[in-house]
């Protein structure tokens, strides 16, 4: 089940582009502003909105600490902007002032790619705020652009059709000519991917004017080139498909065509789950929360729509407990009474009964309300009490979401750096792996290509702000 949790209706010309951060909404639009969320109940934000453009924003996306938002318009310039703040911390001019239509931020925050009209792609170091490159990769606009999980590479998408996957330096590794017929519209890579060995896979998702979602898989074995391989196309959506997007665990696509509609597969099989019209015109942009089971979705008609998607997935990607794979508050009384026997409580399941109770009135339970219900026992009322409350922390998520954790050790990082794979570790974990190993990446296997460790003073300062928080 998914339904519609709330409307935003700030904007005063089109939608363009939704990005989530861990606990932010940002939109933007061609009314030249950007527009900031607080995801814990879509209040706009104090600094909001942000204005700082001369012409529409075309994208905007955060960095993956959620410290910094990026914007990107057809004055040419790309912005970055402070994610606590509302502060301009930077604005890049494309060298040929050309308007941007894309904007990406990699991984460990090191770079800043923007997609230009002229065909080119501007290349920032982002936290120097120096341009390392402009170059032409096509000789059509530039409309997409996304960087892959292991910040290494970079994909872009134009409006003749091509897909094409570059390094750092922008020496193209792959093209894929005619991706699709009439144009690129956008793409995006899994968060996650694959290492077999020497060999190294990646999922990216793109849609365009065809009317066709694609799901490819990219990868690269010992010394070889690397290939694109479709995996799924996606026809379910009647009109150009004009923005896509995974999940944080890469298990959902979802995506919003021309013909009003918002499409969400399962990206493995590449099965349609749910098909959703709540918007009048095109939709125009799609985001899924890293940390949330949100779906914000914009559209021509100027309204971003947040969508709460029922699946039973928490903000871990866990399965919530009981019978039912909804959300807590979308339970039947049936499921409660199934959770309640499989909890042990299986003597209240005649009061629940009797009183109707279901989902949304289990999770406001309290001690009053229970002895209400003429739970006269004070252990069972107490044990009862304490199964929602660990119910309503599991469905809440209060781990720490999975960036903020070594990927070698799994646990909290307390000292992050960044390698030379362009991901974040704990400082003596990877200090050890590499005294201890061949001088490989622990993510993707690939020989590092140095054993330089640089401080991640903002996911540090993120880790530190979360900790305060819990």
């Amino acid at each position: 089940m998914v339904s519609v949790v709330v409307t935003l209706r700030h904007h005063t010309d089109e939608v363009s582009c939704c990005a989530f951060s861990p606990s932010l909404l940002a939109t933007s639009s061609g009314d030249k502003t950007l527009r900031v969320y607080n995801t814990t109940d879509f209040s706009e934000l104090p600094f909001s909105p942000l204005s700082g453009h001369g012409y529409g924003v075309h994208c905007c996306c955060f960095s993956s600490c959620g410290s910094y938002l990026l914007s990107c318009s057809t004055d040419g310039s790309a912005i970055a902007w402070s994610s606590e703040t509302g502060e301009v911390l930077a604005v890049l001019q494309h060298p040929g002032r050309t308007p941007l239509r894309a904007c990406a931020l990699a991984p460990d925050s090191s770079l800043l790619l923007a997609g230009a009209c002229d065909g080119t792609v501007a290349l920032w170091d982002f936290p120097s705020r120096t341009l390392r490159r402009c170059s032409a990769v096509s000789e059509d606009s530039v409309v997409a652009c996304c960087f892959s999980p292991c910040g290494q590479m970079f994909v872009t998408g134009c409006t003749h059709g091509d897909l094409k996957l570059w390094d750092t330096d922008i020496s193209v590794l792959h093209a894929e000519k005619d991706a699709h017929d009439l144009g690129v519209a956008c793409c995006n890579f899994a968060p996650q991917f694959n290492v077999d060995g020497c060999c190294v896979e990646f999922r990216l998702a793109s849609c365009g004017q065809d009317s066709q979602l694609k799901i490819w898989i990219v990868s690269q074995g010992e010394g070889a080139a690397f290939v694109m391989k479709l995996l799924h196309t996606l026809s379910s959506q009647s009109a150009p498909v004009l923005s896509c997007a995974f999940s944080s665990d890469g298990e959902l696509v979802v995506s919003g065509s021309v013909d009003k509609t918002v499409a969400l597969y399962d990206a493995n099989l590449g099965t349609l789950l749910y098909t959703l019209k709540q918007h009048d015109r095109y939709v125009t942009a799609v985001a899924l929360s890293p940390t949330m089971p949100w779906i914000a979705t914009g559209s021509m008609d100027r309204a971003v729509n947040v969508w709460r998607i029922g699946d039973g997935v928490s903000r871990t990607g866990r399965k919530l407990p009981g019978h039912s794979r909804l959300l807590v508050a979308d339970w039947s009384e049936e499921d409660v009474q199934t959770w309640l026997c499989e909890e042990g409580l299986q003597e209240l399941v005649s009061i629940f009964k009797a009183n109707n109770i279901d989902g949304a009135e289990l999770s406001q339970l309290n001690k009053a309300a229970a002895t209400e219900l003429g739970i006269e026992s004070l252990g069972l009322r107490g044990r009862l009490l304490r199964k929602i409350e660990a119910l309503k922390a599991e469905e809440s998520g209060s781990e720490a979401p999975d960036e903020f954790l070594c990927p070698i050790t799994r646990e909290l990082m307390k000292d992050p750096v960044i390698a030379a794979d362009g991901y974040s570790y704990e400082r003596e974990s990877i200090e050890n792996w590499i005294r201890g190993k061949s001088k490989t990446s622990p993510m993707t296997n690939l020989p590092l290509q140095t054993t330089l460790l640089t401080p991640n003073r903002s996911l540090k300062t993120a880790i530190t702000r979360w900790k305060s928080s819990q």
